[in-house]
């Protein structure tokens, strides 16, 4: 492995063109990556982010240019394909490490032979390398990915699909590289392990080419990003933000786009001004403020994405949609979540978090009606209409069909040029739209399924992983369009951004229930942060070897969370009368500029509008008394949870 030097070149590009058949996907790429830097590769689907990883590591040869790297370095990459293999996962995991698998071998030979000598010598590597570990960290990066622990000794061939993505990824982590690659790492993964991903990557000593369309997973990780657009590849220092601050600087200083990136602009303040108004949960009201400022930016920076789009006005909106009784969900007699107490009316924003297999998307397909409850009662308006969307959406698509022809099944009588006006939001235009599903990407497939969704007219979104397969500029599409539609959405998401933009409820399911989550996602991290420290399984490096304690009672831990409620009680009492007090003293600041626009009380009576003008005037004054009060309690909360 190469030292880990910051002033190393690891790959160096030089005027390097990437074709794919007559198409330039990169043209004239100068760029030098060094020791230590954490790249982040974004850009739309299809312009070449895959062929350049692919071209790092020796698949595809340069059409132009030269692409050098250290004949030594060692690299790291997620296998796209994973064979029904009989060994174990823990064995598969360990192959990442070919020196160790190596020295393993020899050592058995050697202790079979009685080879002292040898066995000194191989001993000592073994020590220099941190052998003597493996088997505890591959654990490790199995547990961190959402892996029980009986489970390492499970064959791989017993793993479905999804999880055998996560074995390659455990695989790649395992490998002790110089540079690492990663192409949409977490496509496969839970909000939980997308965190503990983050935490490893962190510490990780090594160089990083990361291709990801989640921003803020982004943010936490890289030092710089490479964005590809129209063949041009551009080096940004910074993060993801940083990166579209940049961006939106440049674009905002094209006449043409300043109109559409101000209604932008004007809609994202909008849908913050409604939010903070309803905010029930103060932290969450802080939180979204927070994300104002990143969402303003990401306007001008998507003002050119092909994809607009909203969903339709559903034809009915009963009240409520959902009424959840004492519910019971699960398999075969066997329920994972019970006691379940919920109503979902128009409006709602709700996202579920948890570790996977906890029972979230059993909760979701049960409340789809994909399968019956265990217990309780699941009531359902007459007039609910609930669109799923699952994470194998995909699989419904005929691949023989076009887009249009999947559309005009679900709305035969339809004019051909709404229909086709309809699908232009999702950037299928031209010919495109009569083409079979058949070779489109998966992103495209992922875009497809969801315009079918979008087109139901649904006043009820069940989502569960929407985002997986979608570029950020369709991403940002969907957030524009969930934060306009008027029903109500539950959402599981390992994008962070899409559920802080979408979402003021989060309610965590674990240990069999599923209840309202009093934090953001900022305090959800902690807390499995505070778990992971309380298993004594908190990443601490990429060789930490530490394995699981005692698991704290789950009595233990209600009462722990009772008295941290406790103690914030009177603080949260103050937040909702504050909350309260400012919906009072806006309604009373409308009724008075209502009474103040009559152009003829000025003239009938000037005593009264005077009066009026006086009144208003304190109460703008109260009003900022009390923001300013809630404010600062905010602040004292924060410093209470942290």
């Amino acid at each position: 492995m190469l030292a880990p030097r910051r002033d190393v070149p690891v790959l160096n590009f030089s005027e390097v063109v990437l074709r794919r058949g007559p198409r330039v996907l990169i043209d004239k790429l100068s760029w030098t990556v060094y020791a230590g830097q954490r790249i982040g590769i974004v850009g739309r689907n299809g312009t070449g982010k895959s062929s350049l990883l692919a071209m790092v590591q020796g698949e595809l040869a340069v059409d132009a240019g030269e692409f050098s790297r250290p004949r030594d370095l060692v690299i790291a990459h997620v296998a796209q394909e994973t064979p029904a293999l009989a060994c174990s996962a823990l064995e598969y995991v360990l192959a990442g490490d070919a020196e160790w698998c190596q020295l393993d071998a020899e050592l058995h030979l050697a202790e079979r032979e009685a080879a002292g000598g040898r066995l000194a010598g191989l001993h000592e590597r073994m020590h220099a390398i941190d052998g003597y570990t493996a088997k505890a960290r591959a654990a490790r990066l199995l547990y961190g990915l959402g892996f029980a622990s009986a489970d390492a000794q499970r064959a791989v061939r017993d793993f479905s699909g999804g999880w055998r993505m996560r074995l390659n990824l455990a695989q790649a982590l395992m490998c002790r590289s110089d540079l690492l690659l990663l192409d949409e790492p977490t496509n496969h993964l839970d909000l939980d392990a997308v965190l503990w991903l983050q935490s490893w990557l962190d510490v990780y000593p090594g160089s990083l080419l990361l291709i990801s369309h989640d921003r803020d997973f982004l943010d936490a990780v890289v030092s710089h990003v490479l964005y590809i657009e129209n063949a041009q590849a551009t080096v940004f220092s910074g993060n993801y933000s940083s990166c579209e601050r940049q961006r939106a600087e440049r674009l905002a200083q094209q006449a043409a786009a300043y109109a559409s990136q101000q209604r932008q602009a004007e809609h994202l303040q909008k849908f913050v001004d409604r939010f903070r108004a309803k905010a029930s949960k103060a932290t969450q009201a802080q939180s979204r403020l927070k994300q104002l400022e990143k969402m303003q930016l990401e306007a001008p920076a998507h003002w050119d994405a092909p994809f607009r789009f909203e969903f339709l006005t559903p034809g009915k909106m009963p009240s409520p949609l959902l009424k959840l009784e004492d519910l019971a969900v699960g398999y075969h007699g066997q329920s994972l979540l019970q006691g379940l107490n919920m109503t979902l009316e128009p409006g709602d924003r709700l996202a579920l978090l948890g570790r996977n297999g906890a029972g979230k998307s059993t909760l979701m397909r049960t409340l789809a009606g994909g399968q019956p409850p265990l217990a309780g009662k699941l009531h359902r308006d007459k007039q609910l209409s609930c669109a799923y969307f699952t994470q194998h959406q995909m699989d419904s698509l005929r691949p023989d069909l076009s887009p249009m022809a999947h559309l005009q099944a679900l709305a035969p009588d339809a004019r051909e040029q709404v229909l086709r006006d309809f699908l232009g939001g999702f950037d299928f235009v031209g010919d495109r739209v009569f083409e079979p599903v058949a070779p489109f990407s998966g992103g495209e497939k992922a875009r497809l399924a969801l315009a079918l969704l979008v087109y139901q007219r649904p006043n009820l979104l069940l989502l569960d992983e929407p985002t997986n397969h979608l570029d950020l500029d369709m991403r940002h599409a969907l957030e524009m369009a969930l934060q306009d539609f008027a029903g109500a959405v539950v959402l599981i998401s390992h994008d962070r951004h899409l559920v802080a933009t979408c979402c003021d409820e989060l309610r965590l399911v674990d240990e069999g229930a599923c209840r309202p989550f009093s934090g953001d996602l900022e305090d959800y991290a902690r807390h499995l942060k505070d778990r992971a420290r309380t298993l004594k399984t908190e990443p601490d490096g990429a060789g930490a070897t530490t394995g699981p304690a005692p698991r704290v009672s789950a009595k233990d831990q209600r009462r722990q969370a009772a008295e941290r409620r406790q103690r914030e009680k009177p603080l949260r009492d103050e937040l909702r009368r504050l909350e309260q007090q400012t919906g009072k003293l806006e309604a009373q600041l409308a009724d008075y500029e209502k009474q103040l626009a009559d152009v003829d009380l000025y003239q009938s009576d000037p005593a009264r509008a005077a009066r009026l003008m006086k009144e208003q005037g304190a109460t703008k004054k109260l009003l900022d008394e009390v923001e300013e009060r809630w404010l600062l309690v905010l602040d004292e909360l924060e410093q209470a949870d942290a």
